[in-house]
């Protein structure tokens, strides 16, 4: 789905001059992360530009290593808070990239540029939708931005870092591209690492216990196992072996074969529930490399999604994980563009996807209740 220049939130925002602004603001911001290198564990000179760029706005910010984060004026810590949430870090360009992915560039009503649409659309329109409400003095709640790091590879220097300093939260918003619908849960990760063990010998004779055969009854069972209970949004639990390492030379019968199994973990259980399960059906032995990547969501009781649904968004199930796998409070995943365009060659976000996404942003919160 792309914007039709027809597109009109409803209702639009009271102050359109006010939004305009904040819309202009937000594309120069965007345009200058664009043209700053911002991978993962080096994104200290977006976090320059974010820094300066709230402070020219007249925002008090805090900063631990790349991560930035401001509350609103009129912080009340008697009401409950709202988190605005996205990352600055991106990928490094893979090699189908035509153009320079450091240099935005605007083109038949698209930005093209390395985080256009991951997540830097998204984190600009949130600063936009912060500095809307930033000076307001009778919020019914309070909001807190947090502008973080190290996002695409779940590193421990982002959001987990900074989660004790921003104070109670009861609701986050998580800013990734999707087309401003209602991502309502998320799928979570864990990535097993896998060894069978055999027994070494000649394979000219019949020794030896080949680690290969033992852990094809494994893999199989990864293949073919399907989890009871299925997820509303989300559906099943997904397993599939991506890496598979053994043997040394093609005479010796292996003793030891090593697999990679990444695990997409659905809401109906925990990543510790789905561990167990997996242990008790496989011989091989089996270890995750973390279980901090959880599956997450909202209720759709909640006022925010019901404020969604009324604006004409849609719910549904996020297979992508994200740094709302990290945040340990009800959260709801959402921001302007595509999240089949991240990660792409030529990544772009259309403007007007831009400036909807800080309209639908500021309309929404106008509406919730906690």
């Amino acid at each position: 789905m792309t914007y039709s220049t027809s597109f009109n939130p409803n209702p639009a925002p009271k102050d359109n001059r006010l939004t305009d602004f904040l819309y202009q603001e937000a594309l120069t911001l965007l345009k200058a992360l664009i043209a700053t290198p911002s991978f993962s564990r080096e994104e200290n000179k977006t976090a320059d530009l974010i820094q300066e760029f709230l402070a020219k706005h007249g925002v008090t910010t805090e900063r631990q290593l790349n991560n930035i984060w401001a509350f609103n004026r009129h912080y009340n810590p008697d009401l409950p808070t709202i988190l605005l949430n996205s990352h600055h870090d991106t990928v490094k360009p893979n090699q189908g990239w035509t153009r320079d992915p450091f240099r935005p560039s605007e083109e038949a009503g698209k930005l093209y540029g390395l985080g256009s649409n991951d997540a830097g659309g998204c984190l600009v329109a949130l600063i936009a939708t912060f500095l809307h409400f930033y000076l307001k003095p009778n919020l019914a709640y309070n909001l807190v931005l947090a502008a973080t790091a190290e996002e695409e590879i779940s590193g421990r220097n982002g959001i987990e870092l900074i989660w004790p300093a921003l104070g109670p939260i009861t609701l986050a918003v998580v800013g990734e591209p999707t087309e401003m619908h209602l991502a309502v849960a998320e799928k979570g990760l864990m990535v097993l690492d896998c060894v069978a063990t055999g027994k070494s010998g000649h394979a000219a004779r019949e020794e030896g216990e080949n680690a290969i055969y033992k852990a094809l009854a494994d893999i199989n069972w990864f293949r073919t196992y399907q989890f009871p209970k299925l997820s509303e949004y989300l559906g099943p639990v997904k397993m599939s072996v991506t890496v598979i390492q053994a043997g040394t030379q093609h005479n010796v019968v292996p003793d030891r074969c090593n697999f990679t199994v990444d695990v997409r973990v659905t809401d109906s259980y925990t990543n510790e529930e789905v561990l167990e399960i997996i242990r008790k059906h496989v011989a091989c032995e089996v270890q995750p490399r973390s279980v901090r990547l959880r599956s997450s969501g909202i209720d759709n009781s909640s006022t925010i999604v019901q404020a969604g649904l009324a604006l004409g968004r849609k719910t549904y199930g996020s297979p992508t994980t994200s740094d709302q796998a990290l945040i340990p409070a009800p959260s709801l995943k959402m921001g302007p563009g595509d999240s089949a365009r991240s990660h792409t060659a030529d990544e772009y976000i259309y403007l007007e996807e831009l400036s909807a996404g800080i309209a639908i942003y500021i309309n929404l919160l106008n509406q919730v209740v906690l």
